[in-house]
């Protein structure tokens, strides 16, 4: 399998087991910073923008065994025997799908808000407004936002997706290749068949009151030492919505693995 040298920020004193941050879909590093400053006060932390995003090389593929390897050469470039992985979303399910299969490489585990199962819902129509975008009209953000407002009510969500959006020598672009995302959004939303594969040493799942991706026994069946947490009052965003409960959980977690 062909891998991709992952871009990263890293905070914090490097120490004897870091912390690897893995962002969710159309996300990137970035979105991680504060969380990661906070949680670098204890250990070193790696933030990494996983293919396709951020500043990470593109590739025509974009799957969970292709991340999961992108994710196994970047320990092996830095000489990281073993780490402990915290994913969010798409994020959550790249570390699942790594401790599945390189579970001699994970000190720790903690998947926010997904289970390792496929979803209903489909990208097709978010990425198909990101792609009718008229970037090469566009005069500036607000203008980026206004058009985007009947596909993507959500302002802090149309944000979020526009942070993709970079200018250039007065011109605006797409840092995302939005075909490649829209040929393999599929995966995204999908889960490989694990067969019998099981991990059996204790994982944290962080979800937020609000939100209906934690499936617990879907969970279970694959993580039969899970241990679930909720954050009340917080949907899919939970690190966004309630920072300083999540970094708790997350701080807790890592002092008694």
């Amino acid at each position: 399998m062909t891998t991709i040298e992952l871009a990263y920020d890293s905070f914090g004193e490097p120490g004897d087991t870091p912390l690897l941050i893995v962002h969710g879909f159309l996300a990137a590093s970035r979105n991680w910073r504060s969380v990661a400053k906070r949680l670098a006060e204890q250990r070193h932390v790696y933030v990494l923008d996983m293919r396709n995003h951020g500043s990470s090389p593109h590739a025509d593929v974009l799957d969970y065994p292709s991340m999961a390897a992108d994710l196994l050469a970047f320990m092996d470039s830095h000489e990281i025997p073993c780490a402990h992985l915290l994913g969010h979303s798409m994020g959550g399910k790249a570390v699942m799908w790594f401790a599945l299969h390189y579970p001699q490489r994970v000190a720790g585990l903690i998947v926010a808000d997904i289970a390792p199962v496929s979803y209903q819902h489909s990208f097709d129509d978010l990425v198909d407004a990101l792609s009718r975008l008229p970037v090469d009209s566009i005069g500036n953000r607000k203008q980026a936002e206004e058009a985007l407002a009947e596909a993507v009510p959500d302002l802090a969500y149309r944000q979020f997706l526009l942070q993709n959006l970079l200018l250039k020598d007065g011109n605006y672009y797409w840092r995302i290749n939005l075909d490649i995302i829209q040929k393999n959004a599929h995966h995204i939303v999908g889960f490989p068949d694990v067969g019998d594969s099981r991990f059996v040493r204790p994982v944290l799942f962080i979800g937020g009151g609000n939100s209906k991706y934690l499936d617990e026994e879907a969970i279970y069946a694959v993580f039969p030492q899970a241990n679930i947490a909720k954050i009340p009052d917080t949907g899919h965003w939970l690190y966004v919505e309630e920072p300083d409960a999540f970094c708790r959980l997350v701080h807790d977690w890592l002092l008694a693995a």
